[in-house]
C-alpha cells in the first residue's frame, strides 16, 4: 500500500473519532453543569487550543466556546474542521473505498455544515446537533466494518480511530475530575455521583459500567474507562486492539519487537495491564493520565515515521553503477 494511501485512511478516521469526541466533550459539560454555571474553559484547555482560542475570541462564554469548538475553521480541531478534513481524505482515495463508505462520510459532512447554516439556534441548544454528529460517525464506523476488506486498509484506519479514542477519552474523564468537580468538598456527595453518571453517559459506557460494577463511586469509574478489556472505549481495549492491527500491517506476532513502534505500543500495553487503579490514584490520576497522553502521542510520532514519512530512496543502476535518488510524494493535509 503507497503510504499516502495508508496516511489518507488513518487521517479520515481520527478526524472522523475526533469530531465525535468534540461532541461528547460538550455533551457531557453541559450534562455536568446540571443547571448550574457551565464552566467552558477547561473543554477549551483540554482540547490544547486555548492559545487559539484566545487569539479570536478572548471570553471564555458559552456562545464562544461552542462556536470554536463546533464551527470554528480556523480551528483545525473544530467538528466542522474534522468533518471537512475527514472527507478531504476520503475523497483522495475515494477508489480504494466502497461507494457507501464515501456517501456516509460525505453525508457526515453535510449534516455539520447544514448545522453551521443554522449555527444561531445550535448554539442556543446545541444538544440535537451534537446527537446527529455521534449517529454519524457511528454510521460510518459501521460502514467501514460491514463494506471494506479486512486487510492494510481497514487496520490503518483501525489504528488512527482507536489511538483517537483512546486520547479523548483520557481527556474526558481529566476534565471532569481534575477540573469541572466544583469542590473538593463535593467528593463522594450526591452531585459527585450524578456527575460521574453524566461522565458515564457521555462514553456511552453507563449501561456496561453498570454490568460490572452496580454502584457509581470514582475509583471504579476510573478503573472502567482505563483498566478493562472488554470496553471499546477503555484506553486499556483501545491500546491492545490498535497494537493487534499494526501487528497485523506488519507482519509479526504480537510481543516481537522490530521497530520503535511496536516497542511503544508493547510499553504501553505492558503498563496498563500490570497497573492497578490503587497504582493510578496514588500517582495522581491527572498525573497518569498527563503520561499517558505524551505516550499515545509519541506513538503518533513513531507511526509517522514508520509508515509516512516519505524520504529519498537510493537504488543502484546495476549497468551503470550510478546511484538514482528518488523521492515518493509526501501528503500536505493538516495533521492536528
Amino acid at each position: 500500500m503507497l503510504s499516502r494511501v495508508a496516511n489518507c485512511i488513518y487521517w479520515m478516521n481520527r478526524y472522523i473519532e475526533r469530531a465525535e469526541n468534540v461532541a461528547r466533550f460538550v455533551d457531557v459539560n453541559q450534562s455536568i453543569s446540571l443547571g448550574g454555571t457551565p464552566q467552558w474553559a477547561p473543554l477549551v484547555y483540554a482540547s490544547g487550543d486555548e492559545e487559539l482560542f484566545s487569539k479570536h475570541y478572548g471570553e471564555f462564554s458559552t456562545e464562544n466556546v461552542l462556536r470554536f469548538l463546533l464551527f470554528d475553521e480556523q480551528n483545525p480541531n473544530s467538528i466542522l474542521s474534522c468533518a471537512k478534513y475527514a472527507r478531504e481524505n476520503a475523497r483522495t482515495i475515494r477508489e480504494i473505498l466502497s461507494v457507501s463508505l464515501w456517501e456516509s462520510i460525505n453525508r457526515f459532512y453535510l449534516r455539520v455544515r447544514d448545522g453551521m447554516a443554522h449555527s444561531d439556534a445550535v448554539l442556543q441548544n446545541p444538544h440535537q446537533f451534537l446527537e446527529r454528529v455521534k449517529r454519524s460517525s457511528h454510521q460510518v464506523i459501521g460502514v467501514t466494518e460491514a463494506t471494506l476488506s479486512h486487510g492494510e486498509a481497514w487496520h490503518f484506519a483501525r489504528v488512527g480511530q482507536l489511538l483517537e479514542r483512546a486520547d479523548k477519552t483520557s481527556r474526558i474523564l481529566d476534565v471532569k475530575y481534575f477540573i469541572l468537580l466544583p469542590a473538593a468538598s463535593h467528593v463522594g456527595s450526591t452531585l459527585d455521583v450524578v456527575q460521574w453518571s453524566a461522565l458515564l453517559e457521555s462514553t456511552s459506557a453507563l449501561h456496561a459500567y453498570r454490568k460490572t460494577f452496580g454502584r457509581i463511586e470514582p475509583k471504579s469509574v476510573a478503573q472502567f474507562l482505563i483498566l478493562d478489556r472488554n470496553f471499546p472505549r477503555a484506553l486499556r481495549f483501545c491500546v491492545v486492539q490498535a497494537q493487534a492491527s499494526l501487528h497485523e500491517i506488519t507482519g509479526t506476532p504480537i510481543g516481537e519487537i522490530t521497530s520503535p513502534v511496536t516497542e511503544r505500543f508493547a510499553a504501553l500495553r505492558t503498563q496498563l495491564r500490570q497497573t492497578t487503579i490503587n497504582d493510578i490514584f496514588n500517582q495522581g490520576l491527572h498525573e497518569f493520565i498527563d503520561g499517558f497522553q505524551d505516550s499515545v502521542n509519541g506513538l503518533g510520532s513513531e507511526i509517522f515515521s514508520a509508515f509516512f514519512d516519505t524520504k529519498p530512496i537510493e537504488t543502484t543502476d546495476v549497468a551503470s553503477d550510478q546511484k538514482i535518488s528518488e523521492s515518493s510524494f509526501s501528503q500536505t493535509q493538516t495533521q492536528s
